[in-house]
This record gives C-alpha cells, sequence and structure tokens, in this order.
C-alpha cells in the first residue's frame, strides 16, 4: 500500500461559518461541498468540516499540526486578518518553531 494524503475531520457549530474562517483569514480554497460537510485544502494539507455529523467528537475538540516554510510570515499574515492565537511563534526544545491558533470553534 502506499500512501500519499491525509484529511483531518473537524467537527464544526457552522459549517458556513468555518469555510469563511478557513478560506479568508487560513488561505485555503474550498476543495468540495456536500451537504453539511466540505473539505478545504491548501497545497498538500486537506481538512474536511463537518456540521451536524452525529459519530464525530463536539465541535472545538481537534487539532492538526500544518508544517510551512516560513512559520512567522504565516503567523503576521494570519494574524492580521484576526485570527485568535495563544502564543507567537517560539522556538521549542522539541526543535520545531511553532505557535497555536485556534478556528471559530476553537479547534
Amino acid at each position: 500500500m502506499k500512501t500519499y494524503c491525509a484529511a483531518t475531520v473537524f467537527s464544526v457549530k457552522s459549517l458556513k461559518e468555518s469555510l469563511k474562517f478557513y478560506t479568508d483569514i487560513l488561505g485555503f480554497t474550498e476543495d468540495f461541498r456536500f451537504e453539511e460537510y466540505a473539505g478545504v485544502k491548501h497545497e498538500e494539507v486537506f481538512i474536511h468540516l463537518s456540521q451536524n455529523y452525529p459519530h464525530w467528537r463536539p465541535p472545538g475538540s481537534g487539532a492538526i499540526y500544518i508544517y510551512c516554510d516560513d512559520v512567522d510570515d504565516f503567523y503576521a499574515q494570519i494574524k492580521a486578518k484576526g485570527c485568535e492565537t495563544q502564543n507567537e511563534p517560539q522556538d521549542r526544545p522539541y526543535e520545531m518553531r511553532d505557535f497555536t491558533a485556534f478556528d471559530v470553534d476553537g479547534n
């Protein structure tokens, strides 16, 4: 078996609000939409958004690490657009430079 991609699924309260956040703030593009389920992508990163799906966890209980080549620039871009963050980019003891950001549901 050859794997080539993965998609994280986040439970969301409002698909419309979440799609707006992921496209307008984080720079993703809408990949597909089917009823109350949609996918967004940014190059090779795929995130699925699910509203009212009974088997997923409650909105705000998801997390994902997204790797990029310029974390400081990305942070500045999304912060300027109003993204809620927990901290600024920092060099970590686990040899990464990262920060924490939240979507409209707290994922």
